[in-house]
């Protein structure tokens, strides 16, 4: 599988171009990748190294995306993040307050949170054609809908 292009729509929506790769594994990975990186940060926030771990992920994520950002909304938001991370970082270090891993927890779950507000969005709310979860039950032979997709997820 190859991603030979990104977009991000300003209705909380994008496409991902793909040459190859396997459908049934592509349709759901948005989805599922935001729940499972929302876990990862929920687990990680259960002790100080392992947030402090995650904390440095991405604060490395966010230089990297700083980089090659094309606009200067996204690389606000990057600078912004990275600065609060690293106040939260130097709270931790030179004072008694201890906010790190409530931070990492509440990004975790708000990632979590959203992947299931997404599924939501897309399928119940306002009834998107194209979603990934519409587009899944049409690749699949089963008499599931889009929306039934959605809820499995």
């Amino acid at each position: 599988m190859q991603v030979e292009g990104i977009q991000v729509h300003a209705n909380e929506g994008g496409v991902t171009q793909t040459r190859g790769g396997v459908y049934w594994l592509i349709l759901p990975a948005g989805y599922l990748g935001s729940s499972f990186w929302g876990m990862a940060l929920v687990l990680a926030s259960t002790n100080l190294i392992t947030a402090r771990i995650a904390a440095g992920c991405l604060a490395v994520a966010l230089l990297i995306v700083l980089f090659i950002a094309q606009n200067w909304t996204l690389r606000g938001l990057c600078i912004g993040f990275i600065i609060f991370l690293a106040v939260v970082w130097v709270l931790e270090e030179k004072t008694t307050v201890r906010i790190l891993r409530y931070v990492i927890l509440f990004i975790g779950v708000m990632n979590s949170l959203f992947s299931v507000y997404d599924i939501y969005d897309d399928l119940i709310s306002r009834r998107v054609h194209t979603s990934d979860a519409e587009k899944f039950a049409e690749l699949c032979p089963c008499p599931c809908t889009g929306v039934g997709w959605g809820v499995i997820w």
